[in-house]
C-alpha cells in the first residue's frame, strides 16, 4: 500500500492583498509551500508528493523542490479552475491502485505536525476516510445581522487538512461530483455526499490556513518560537 500527498496550489490569496500568490510568498527566506512540502517530505508514510499549480509557477516549484532536496515530489500538474479540479487533476495523475491512501492538504497550511500527518494517514488506513479537524472552543450561533440560533459547540467542529481516503472512494466520489456538476466546499463533503462515513481525526490551533495578513504575521511568529 502507497500513501499518496496531493497539494493544491492554484489559488490566487486575493484576500491577502498581494500579487503574488500566499503560497510563494517567502517567510523568514523561504516560500510557504516549500514549508509546507517539508513536512510531508519527512513524514515516512508518504511515498509520493503531486502538486497541482498554475503553470506559470512550475519553474518556481522545480527551483524549490531541487534546492530543498524534496525528493518526494514526483510530479507538477496544471491546476484547475476550482480548488476541486486541481484535486482532480492531480488526483488522475496518480499511478495509484484502489487501495491506495491519498492525503489532500492545502499549500497555504505549513505548521501542520508530522504527529497528526502520521495519525490522519494511520487512521484513513484502517477506517478509509479521515478529514482534520478541531473541536470549536467559542459559543457558536448562527443568524444574519441578529442571532437566529445557538449551536452545541460539543459537537460542532472547524474543519482543516489535511484529509486523507482510500484512493478508489475519493476517485468515486470526485467523480459523481464532476457528473452532476457539484462543486463542494472540500474533498470530504464529496466523500460525504457520496454516502461514504467520514471519521474526524483531532487537528490543531496550529494548522491554521494562511489567508490573511495577520495570519502571516502568526506564521512568522511560530516559525520564529521554532528557531528559538
Amino acid at each position: 500500500m502507497k500513501t499518496f500527498a496531493i497539494i493544491p496550489a492554484g489559488g490566487k490569496g486575493t484576500r491577502l492583498g498581494t500579487s503574488t500568490p500566499k503560497q510563494y510568498l517567502k517567510v523568514l527566506g523561504k516560500e510557504i509551500i516549500a514549508y509546507t512540502l517539508q513536512v510531508f517530505q519527512d513524514c515516512e508514510l508518504i511515498d509520493e508528493i503531486v502538486i497541482a499549480a498554475e503553470e506559470r509557477y512550475f519553474q518556481t516549484l522545480e527551483t524549490l523542490v531541487g534546492k530543498f532536496n524534496l525528493t518526494k515530489v514526483k510530479n507538477i500538474v496544471k491546476g484547475g479552475a476550482t480548488r476541486q479540479d486541481s484535486v482532480y487533476n492531480a488526483l488522475i495523475s496518480l499511478e495509484a491502485d484502489d487501495t491506495d491512501i491519498v492525503a489532500v492538504h492545502d499549500a497555504a497550511r505549513p505548521l501542520l505536525s508530522r504527529e497528526i500527518l502520521r495519525r490522519a494517514v494511520e487512521k484513513a488506513r484502517k477506517v478509509k476516510s479521515v478529514v482534520v479537524a478541531v473541536k470549536m472552543r467559542d459559543t457558536v450561533l448562527e443568524g444574519e445581522e441578529k442571532v437566529e440560533n445557538y449551536l452545541e459547540r460539543e459537537r460542532i467542529y472547524a474543519v482543516q487538512t489535511p484529509q486523507v481516503f482510500e484512493y478508489s472512494l475519493l476517485k468515486k466520489a470526485m467523480d459523481k461530483a464532476r457528473e452532476e456538476n457539484f462543486i463542494g466546499t472540500d474533498e470530504s463533503s464529496l466523500v460525504y455526499r457520496a454516502s461514504n462515513e467520514v471519521f474526524i481525526c483531532e487537528g490543531s490551533s496550529e494548522n491554521f490556513k494562511i489567508t490573511t495578513e495577520t495570519d502571516l504575521k502568526l506564521f512568522e511568529y511560530f516559525l520564529n518560537l521554532k528557531i528559538k
